[in-house]
This record gives C-alpha cells, sequence and structure tokens, in this order.
C-alpha cells in the first residue's frame, strides 16, 4: 500500500492542511477526487483501514441534505455507492500513511497525522 492523499484541490481546507504536513511528492499520491474520482478498488482498500464506508462518508456534503439522504436509513452499500456516485460524500482529505488512514480535517487527526511524519524525518 503506497502512501496516498485523497483530497480537493478547490477545497481550501484540502490545501491548507497539505501546506501544513508538507505533502511532498516523493512521500505521497496525491489524486484530487474531482478530476480523478475514486475506483471501486480505491474505496475498497479506504474502507478496510476505516472499518466501514459509514466512517468514511460526509454528511457534510451539500448534497447530503439536498438529495434527502438525511431522512433515509442508508446501509454499508448504500454508502459506498454514494461515495463512487458522487465525490463530495467522501470525508477529506483522506490520507494514507504507513498502512495507517488520517481521515478529515479534525485537529488531532492531522496532528497525528503530524507526528507519524515527524518519524518518518527523524529516521
Amino acid at each position: 500500500m503506497q502512501h496516498k492523499i485523497y483530497h480537493l484541490s478547490t477545497c481550501d481546507t484540502c490545501q491548507k492542511i497539505l501546506k501544513r504536513i508538507n505533502a511532498r511528492e516523493q512521500d505521497f499520491s496525491l489524486q484530487d477526487i474531482k478530476t480523478d474520482p475514486l475506483t471501486p478498488a480505491q474505496l475498497d482498500e479506504l474502507k478496510m483501514l476505516a472499518g466501514s464506508y459509514e466512517a468514511l462518508f460526509s454528511r457534510r456534503s451539500r448534497k447530503y441534505r439536498l438529495w434527502g439522504l438525511h431522512e433515509k436509513a442508508l446501509s454499508e452499500t448504500d454508502y459506498r455507492d454514494l461515495m463512487l456516485k458522487e465525490y463530495t460524500f467522501l470525508k477529506r482529505p483522506a490520507i494514507i500513511w504507513n498502512n495507517r488512514l488520517f481521515l478529515g480535517s479534525d485537529e488531532k487527526t492531522i496532528d497525528a497525522l503530524i507526528q507519524q511524519l515527524n518519524t518518518r524525518d527523524a529516521s
């Protein structure tokens, strides 16, 4: 499994995080999920690391309410299908580093990732 970042190049939060963690191309493979959508295999790999498709799913997407999804009981299959259909349903950024998934923009998540990256730099 390679080091990978799934992000949106148009998302200010994603860009700030990439800059903060000093995401170097020699360390990471970057994928803008708007212009290069997730494949089913990539989403399945993320699910394996996250434990469920629901954990990967962003309820903050504008389309979550717009599509009436907040009124439905969604299954794992629903979450998977929705994320493959609409890129904004994936929590971002989704960063794989040393077989660990760092998901979303929560400060604790980014701090944990930076700790891991600093371990790399100390080696």
